[in-house]
């Protein structure tokens, strides 16, 4: 018995989470100081490694920093960093690990000066759009916007988030959307936000 063929997507066939993640994630639009702190903090995990890496350990990773509520990760002490260095669910990366403590801290302070991470990371929003990606050689791996984002990151007391991981960020959170032109998922999220 034949098995029919997956449909045609950007990246993750063949991978059942992997498929999924491109289907009904990646590329929509992603707003929450606590959702936007998951993913930040997930793409610096995922520097230098594969994001199906990372994917795998999602719900470790959510566990093991507290579902990624900026406040209770910005409590944390030697012992949390100790613990989270001993998860083998996780990537144990203590520069990764700290930089997360870090940009909770960096979240609060934010918030504490009337703004937001949703506010900060949104301003960077590209207007108009991008055009749609003809192929994956169109797909840059930073962009004048990105290393906007990272500085001004940065500058807020943000670790981990140079250009290139800032602009996976604005990928994988909608701010830009790099499915390819002819990906049937580009034409379901252009429906979404009303641009088709």
């Amino acid at each position: 018995m034949s098995t029919p063929a997956e449909p045609f997507r950007c990246f993750g066939t063949g991978d059942a989470l992997y498929a999924a993640y491109h289907d009904t994630e990646w590329g929509r639009p992603v707003r929450g100081d606590r959702e936007l702190f998951e993913r930040i903090s997930l793409e610096a995990f995922q520097s230098g490694l594969s994001w199906i890496t990372v994917l795998r350990r999602r719900e470790a990773f959510r566990a093991a920093f507290d579902g990624f509520d900026p406040a209770a990760v910005a409590a944390y002490g030697p012992d949390d960093v100790a613990r989270l260095l001993a998860d083998p669910g996780i990537i144990r990366n203590r520069l990764k690990v700290e930089a997360t403590i870090a940009n909770a801290r960096a979240v609060l302070a934010l918030r504490e000066a009337g703004g937001s991470l949703t506010d900060l990371f949104w301003s960077f929003a590209p207007d108009p759009r991008p055009p749609a990606p003809e192929s994956a050689a169109d797909v840059p791996a930073l962009t004048p916007g990105s290393t906007a984002l990272a500085k001004a990151l940065k500058a807020a007391g943000f670790r981990f988030v140079g250009p290139t991981t800032a602009y996976a960020g604005m990928q994988a959170c909608g701010l830009v959307d790099d499915h390819l032109r002819h990906c049937p998922v580009r034409a379901a999220v252009e429906r979404e936000a009303g641009r088709a």
